[in-house]
C-alpha cells in the first residue's frame, strides 16, 4: 500500500474518517473526500450488488446505495469542519434516498457516528473507539439483529474487533486498517455459511445457505475504500 501526503496522519473508525495530530484527531474538509471515495466505489459495484441481493433479497441493494451516494456527494458541504454535522448529512441522505432495510440502516450508522462527534473538529482515538461503538450499537438497535445473523454487523464486527486489536498492540496504522479490512472480508465470506434470520433473505430459510450478504459486501467494500483512501 502506497503512502499519501497525509497517510501518517489519518485515522479511521466506521463510518467515520480523521486526522490524527499531535495525540489527538484532527478534521478538516477530507470527509467529503473520504465518502466520495466510498461513493465511486459502491458505484462501481453498484451491479455486483445487486446480484447478490438478487439472490436473496429485492435485487435493489446496488441500485439503492448509488442512488443515495449520488445523492449524498450533491448535497453534502466541502468545506465544513465539523464532523458531526458532515455524518449528521450524510446519514440524513442516505436515510431518505436508500430504499429497502438499507437506508434506515446505513443511515442509522452515520447518524449515531454523527451525534458522538456532534461539534467536534478533533477527536481522541477514544472518541473514535466511542464512535464505532455506537455505530455497531445503532444498527443492532435498528435492525434487531446480532452478529451471527447473516447482516451487515457479520462484517463491521469483526472488523472492529481486528482494528481495535492491532491498535491496542501498537500496530501501525497500515497495519490497523489491513487487519480491519482482511476481518470484514473474512465476516463476508462467513455469511455464506450461515442461515439468514433477518430480512427478506430470512423468508429463504436454508436455502439462503451459500448465498454472500449484500449488506455485509458493501460495508467491505466502504471499509476498503476508507483503507485505500487513507493510503493513497
Amino acid at each position: 500500500m502506497g503512502k499519501s501526503t497525509f497517510y501518517n496522519d489519518k485515522m479511521m473508525s466506521f463510518p467515520v474518517f480523521y486526522f490524527l495530530y499531535k495525540g489527538g484527531l484532527k478534521m478538516a474538509s477530507k470527509v467529503y473526500e473520504c465518502i466520495a471515495k466510498i461513493a465511486d466505489s459502491i458505484i462501481e459495484n453498484k451491479d455486483y450488488l445487486t446480484e447478490l441481493d438478487r439472490e436473496i433479497g429485492d435485487a435493489d441493494h446496488g441500485i439503492n446505495m448509488a442512488r443515495g451516494y449520488t445523492e449524498a456527494l450533491g448535497q453534502l458541504p466541502q468545506d465544513e469542519a465539523d464532523i458531526g454535522a458532515v455524518l449528521k448529512k450524510t446519514g440524513m441522505v442516505l436515510l431518505s434516498k436508500v430504499g429497502g432495510a438499507s437506508g434506515p440502516l446505513y443511515g442509522t450508522a452515520y447518524m449515531k457516528a454523527a451525534k458522538a462527534a456532534a461539534g467536534k473538529s478533533e477527536l481522541t482515538v477514544q472518541d473514535g473507539k466511542d464512535i464505532f461503538e455506537a455505530v455497531i450499537g445503532g444498527i443492532k438497535l435498528r435492525g434487531k439483529a446480532e452478529r451471527g445473523e447473516k447482516t451487515m454487523l457479520d462484517a463491521i464486527i469483526p472488523a472492529y474487533e481486528a482494528y481495535c486489536a492491532a491498535m491496542d498492540e501498537g500496530k501501525s496504522l497500515a497495519d490497523c486498517l489491513d487487519a480491519m479490512c482482511a476481518a470484514a472480508k473474512e465476516g463476508t465470506e462467513f455469511t455464506k455459511t450461515i442461515r439468514a434470520t433477518k430480512g427478506r433473505a430470512s423468508y429463504l430459510g436454508d436455502r439462503s445457505i451459500g448465498h454472500q450478504d449484500p449488506g455485509a459486501t458493501s460495508s467491505l467494500l466502504t471499509m476498503e475504500a476508507i483503507r485505500d483512501y487513507i493510503g493513497a
